[in-house]
């Protein structure tokens, strides 16, 4: 059986780096068992962040990239804080925020794009928490998509 770390690297995905919070709070905190992670924004690996609204800027498909590049960005918190992602027992719940128009309804398909990452790293199971996604009239610095997460450390 492979480990989350062996999953990801066999995915082929290459990890920005971990974002500096831009307000007074901390990218991630660990309470007992339980890590949590602020919400992430669409930062790439040059550090340069996907912009623009869902459904008037970026289609579905673009958002759903955005989506997975906010989980590599979250991926890249994860192992800033507890070193590897093999520290994660589960994906325990995902918030998952799309800046969309007012007649767009996809946001649950936008967020899959990190979900599915998710739960090819940890697994259907261990992988698939319980999520909301939800519309924004605006998210900051125009980004199309932010994601918060609770993971469950292993061994705590």
């Amino acid at each position: 059986m492979s480990t989350p770390e062996e999953r990801f690297a066999a995915l082929g995905l290459d990890l920005p780096p971990a974002p500096k919070p831009m307000g007074v709070y901390k990218p991630a905190l660990i309470e007992g068992p339980y890590l949590y992670v602020s919400g992430h924004g669409t930062m790439k690996t040059d550090g340069s962040m996907i912009v623009g609204k869902v459904g008037q800027d970026l289609t579905a498909d673009e958002a759903k990239l955005a989506a997975r590049q906010v989980g590599l960005s979250m991926l890249a918190t994860i192992r800033a804080t507890v070193g590897s992602l093999d520290r994660i027992h589960r994906v325990v719940k995902v918030l998952g925020m799309v800046w969309a128009t007012p007649e767009f309804d996809r946001h649950p398909f936008v967020i899959n794009g990190c979900s599915e990452m998710f739960s090819a790293i940890w697994g259907e199971d261990l992988g698939v928490g319980v999520r909301s996604a939800v519309g924004m009239g605006s998210l900051p610095g125009n980004i199309p998509v932010e994601i918060e997460a609770l993971f469950r450390l292993k061994d705590v």
